[in-house]
Formats: structure tokens, sequence, C-alpha cells
């Protein structure tokens, strides 16, 4: 499975090949999609609640219900998604998820209630989940293995830009209309998806053996299996932490800090994704030149609780300071694709689009815990000490996590699990 004899360094125009592989570029551009409508309702919580006749603490009650349900279908996409992906190709969960999410995003433009809405997030979050894990998955298996990094970090750097133009545009247009742009771009992105071909090992192995979803799910049952693929989860947990409740909350936590001025959450958002695109470029670029992963996911990891930290410590800040501290933090969370490059690495072919899929999003989920417990502690405890004590938790399972995986960069993707 693995071959260290391989060139150190690759000339520039294979690194370019990589880069402009259609499963790339494509890729790239569906997790744009993705990550806008992603963060979407984090940029319009307020202005939309508000709308429907929300004020006051309902802003962030409701406001993390809503983000839940968002979290929730994704958990649930994550499984269906994936088992789908290993059982009838990389590009189908692809076609499926861009349509799911872009209508449920369209008619989100259209609620007038919020049993509506919830339900909107609910079906958007299903659709969402299939994107990320779909790309990296077929990214993966179509580029030679010391190049699949540079895909990803393609993949991944250009993709995270979409949480930039969102946070930008909510400063400028309705909430409605933010709906609305990000279901359009979805259904032009399935005509660039018809360009782009199934991953030959795929296709080696479905003409083989197409596993079943009972096989698959008992696949990763096995005791052998599944400590890794809870070790993969643990390691992503700290980027949904620094996102989900840092960064979302932050114009409460920027109140309690006794900032001086109000802390706008888009703005806030789009530094935050403006330094993860820096991260994420950094991250997958030293593991090329360290050839390896789990050195330089520790590095990010041991930066990130260091900047959330020092965030809950700050005095009387200027807004600023907060902005330049959440592109801080972004930068230092920016190794989502290394982590989920990781996690597809770790797994054979016939689990590889069910791990790599859902993995991601039961990060992304574990953001309602999070979100759900700090509600509890803030009476107790204050906001500042509850967010606080919940990074401490978050930073102590990826640690524990990144411990039980083994380095992976060298390994060749070319087999299954039995």
């Amino acid at each position: 499975m693995t071959d260290r004899n391989e060139p150190s360094r690759h000339t520039s125009g294979e690194i370019a090949s990589a880069l402009l592989h259609p499963a790339v570029i494509v890729g790239a551009l569906g997790y744009f999609v993705d990550i806008y409508d992603l963060v979407l309702f984090l940029i319009i919580r307020k202005p939309s609640l508000a709308s429907l006749g929300l004020s006051g603490d309902q802003l962030i009650s409701e406001g993390a219900w809503l983000f839940n349900w968002q979290m929730g279908g994704m958990m649930l996409g994550g499984l269906l998604w994936g088992l789908l992906g290993d059982r009838f190709g990389r590009l189908k969960i692809l076609f499926g998820s861009i349509i799911l999410y872009s209508l449920a995003n369209i008619a989100n433009a259209f609620v007038h209630d919020l049993d509506t809405y919830t339900l909107c997030r609910f079906l958007a979050g299903i659709g969402l989940a299939g994107e990320l894990g779909g790309s990296i998955t077929l990214v993966s298996e179509v580029l030679p293995r010391t190049l699949r990094g540079f895909g990803t970090m393609m993949v991944s750097a250009i993709g995270v830009l979409g949480a930039v133009v969102g946070g930008t545009l909510g400063l400028w247009c309705d909430w409605r209309v933010m709906f609305l742009i990000g279901g359009g771009l979805g259904l032009l992105l399935l005509f660039l998806r018809a360009t782009v071909s199934e991953s030959g090992i795929y296709t080696v192995l479905a003409g083989v053996n197409r596993p079943s979803f009972a096989s698959q799910l008992g696949l990763l049952a096995a005791p052998k299996r599944l400590g890794r693929y809870v070790c993969c989860i643990l390691i992503g947990l700290p980027c949904w932490y620094v996102i989900g409740l840092v960064i979302a909350f932050s114009p409460e936590f920027g109140k309690a800090l006794g900032a001086t001025g109000p802390v706008v959450a888009g703005i806030a958002v789009s530094w935050a994704y403006g330094g993860i695109c820096i991260g994420d470029l950094a991250s997958n670029i030293l593991c090329q030149y360290a050839r390896s992963r789990k050195g330089v996911l520790l590095s990010f990891l041991i930066a990130a609780f260091i900047l959330s930290n020092l965030y809950f410590f700050l005095n009387h800040p200027n807004p600023c300071i907060i902005y330049a501290l959440a592109f801080l933090l972004g930068i230092s969370s920016g190794y989502w694709s290394v982590f989920v490059t990781i996690a597809a690495e770790h797994f054979g072919t016939n689990m590889r689009a069910t791990v790599a899929t859902t993995v991601p999003n039961f990060v992304r989920g574990a953001v309602i815990p999070i979100t759900a417990l700090y509600p509890v502690l803030k009476p107790h405890f204050g906001s500042l000490s509850s967010g606080l004590a919940l990074g401490w938790v978050s930073f102590a399972l990826a640690l524990i996590g990144w411990i039980g995986l083994r380095e992976t960069f060298h390994d060749d993707l070319d087999y299954v699990e039995s």
C-alpha cells in the first residue's frame, strides 16, 4: 500500500497538470458553492429572523435551533451520500446533492414562518453533505499519490472563498436574494459536472464487486476500522468549534468582551474564511514539502488552540482586533482539506466515499452539541468561560484522534477493505 520510491519534488508542469485537472477545477467550484450555502445562515441569521418577527434572545435561541437542523441534515446526508457514492459512483452523488441543496435554497428565499424555514435548512443540509466528500474522494483517486495533496488543496482553497463572497454580499443584499444566488449557482454547477469523468479506481471496483449498503456498514463497524474512523472525526472538531461557535457568535462574544463597537457576524465570517483559504493553501503546501500530513496537522492544532484561548482573554477590544483574530483563527483552523484527505487515505476504495463524506459532516454535526451545551453552561459560568471550556474539550478530543492515526502521505489508494 505504501511506496516511498517516489520523486521528492515535482516539476511545475506536473503540479499545473494536477491543479488544472477537470475533476479538481469542477470540484473547487462545487465546494465554493457548497461553502457559500453552508455559512449563508450564519451571515443572515439576524436579519432573516428579524424579518420573521423574532427579536432579542430569540435571535440566538431560534438561530441555534435552525443551524442545528441544518447541521443535523448534513449528518444524515453524509451517511446517505457516502453509501450511495460507494455503491453507485462518485459523480452520481455530486449530481444528486447539488440538485437538492439548490432547490432547497431557492425555496428558502420564499419562507414566511419558522417551521418552513427549518424544513428548508434541513433539506439544504442533506444536500450540502455530498459535495466535499464526493469531490475529495474523486480527486484523491484520479491524481497520482504524491500530487493528490495539490488537488485537494485547490478544491479547498477555492471553495472556502465562497464564504468570503457570501460575507461580502451579505453586507449589501437582502437575505432572500442571498438564498436565490446560492440556489442559482448550484444549478449552474450541474452543467460543469457533465465535463468530469468517473474515477477509474472506482470503475474497476464496480465492474468486479459493487458493495452493498449492509456490507459497507458492516466493514465500518468492525472494531479495527471503527477506531480509526472515530479518530478521523475527532481531529476535525476544532475546525467547527472555531466557525460554529467562536465566529458564528462573535457579536455576542464581542459584547461580553466589552468591545468598543458592535461586531458584525458577516464581517467576522468573511475574515475567518479568508484566513481559512490561506490556511488551506499553507497546510497542503507544507504537507507536500514535509512529505507528511500528520506532523503539519499537529502544528495547526497547536496554533488554533493558542489563538482561541487568546480570543477569550481580550479586554475591551476594538472590533478590528476581533476581526484580525478571526482571520488568524481561520488560518490556524484551515487544515480542513488535509483532515478530509487523511480520512480518505485511511480506508479502501469500497469504503472511501462513505468515509470521506460522513467524516466531515459528522464533524460539522458536532456543532450541535457544542451550540446546545453553550446556552446550558452560560447561565452558570458566563459566556466567555463557557466558550473557553468547550474549546478545551474540542482540542483535547482532537489530540486523542491525532494520536490514534497513522501517517498516510505515501499510501497507495488502490485497495479494498475486507
